[in-house]
């Protein structure tokens, strides 16, 4: 079966929840597709404001920090993620890699604090995750408090030769603020996240907070024994059509864990053809795929919006320099789509209680469509709890 990029574009659309916003309240549905990313601060409202009709901030606050339908977590390629607490045995578990499936892209850093220590990454990890046991009893505030916090902990579980490296100045660029042992137990959280170790608490000003599961929720995590072949599923529900190379890109792994992951759907898995390469949907999507246009309703979208995390960034933005202008190394802008294209960029700045929003554009609009774009701007700002000072489009 050959796909064209409008069918893959209409199906990512839908599976995204782009297409058309779900009902009031629908929160915990609209993060289950493949997490939602909190990187900056708050991408993950921007998001849920994209796919959820009339949602506010404290409905937000009341599912994550209340009724806790919904944990964030570091999951995927290591980022705060914020997904159904129900579907915690498909954003963690899955994670954890086996033997001879390393390194991971966040942890690959970890070499020179290693080195200095003179200890293995397999030496070190199960310290960490003891450490982590003190978080049935406390809260933590702040990542740099946690990495020192745990980094204490386990000093005295180390051999009396290597305490003076570990409580060295970092070689990681604060080494006024941070150790060595406390960048080791920095890049380590990652993976004791995937163990079910730490989570994210309620949010105090502009520091995260930290703690275990068992504390946050008042109960373990929730197992899900499918949850490896579930996780593969929800990337190609979301990213499909797709090769293992771009899983392999999704989860930041080790190409031999994706593969392992990728075989164990094998069977579920149907070829297609898009942009004369060979690549994997669901069997269940075919027909939703043939069919599929994807419209030309208007968005703004955040910075790592979901839709946007994907590799083959040719299928919604052809255009090199255009890429290198909405997806870059850091301070990504919001993209602005039409349909399933990505047709310019976006950002907002907060003076005071206002906000100032300006949309560099890579095609015209019509005038009912420019209209509809200000409309957006303008719910933006009220979502924030803002007004729009000015608005500006290029």
């Amino acid at each position: 079966m050959t796909v064209t990029g409008e069918q893959a574009r209409a199906l990512r659309l839908r599976r995204h929840h782009l297409d058309r916003p779900l009902p009031s309240g629908a929160l915990v549905e609209a993060a289950a597709g493949c997490g939602v990313q909190n990187s900056p601060p708050g991408a993950w409202e921007t998001a849920l404001w994209n796919r959820v009709e009339d949602v506010t901030l404290p409905q937000l606050e009341q599912a994550l920090y209340g009724e806790k339908t919904l944990l964030q977590a570091w999951s995927i390629r290591g980022v705060p993620l914020v997904f159904p607490t129900k579907d915690a045995g498909v954003f963690l578990a899955p994670l954890c890699a086996r033997p001879g499936e390393e390194p991971w892209i966040y942890t690959r850093g970890i070499t020179g604090a290693l080195e200095a220590l003179g200890l293995g990454f397999d030496d070190l990890l199960p310290l960490v995750e003891s450490a982590c046991a003190c978080l049935d009893k406390e809260t933590v505030q702040s990542k740099e408090a946690l990495d020192r916090r745990l980094a204490g902990v386990i000093e005295p579980m180390l051999p009396p030769e290597v305490r003076p490296a570990w409580n060295a100045p970092s070689m990681y660029g604060q080494p006024d603020r941070q150790t060595v042992g406390g960048a080791a137990v920095s890049f380590l959280l990652r993976p004791c996240s995937f163990r079910g170790k730490v989570v994210f608490g309620a949010r105090e000003g502009i520091y995260p907070t930290f703690t275990s599961p068992a504390r946050w929720l008042g109960r373990p995590l929730p197992d899900d024994p499918d949850g490896a072949r579930e996780l593969v599923r929800r990337f190609l529900r979301c990213y499909g059509p797709a090769q293992v190379s771009d899983f392999q890109s999704w989860l930041g792994c080790a190409p031999k864990q994706a593969k392992r992951l990728w075989g164990g759907i094998a069977e579920e898995l149907a070829p297609v053809e898009l942009d004369g390469k060979r690549r994997w949907v669901l069997a269940e999507d075919l027909d939703l795929l043939s069919q599929g246009e994807e419209g030309e309703r208007l968005l703004l979208l955040g910075p790592h919006d979901p839709y946007l995390d994907l590799r083959d960034r040719d299928l919604i933005l052809p255009d090199k320099a255009r890429q290198r202008q909405v997806w870059k190394t850091v301070g990504n802008p919001g993209a602005v789509l039409l349909g399933g294209r990505v047709i310019g960029f976006w950002t907002v700045r907060t003076k005071g209680e206002k906000l100032d929003v300006s949309a560099t554009l890579f095609e015209p609009l019509s005038p009912a469509q420019r209209a509809r774009l200000e409309e957006l701007a303008q719910g933006y700002a009220s979502f924030r709890g803002s007004a729009l000072r000015t608005y500006t489009v290029s």
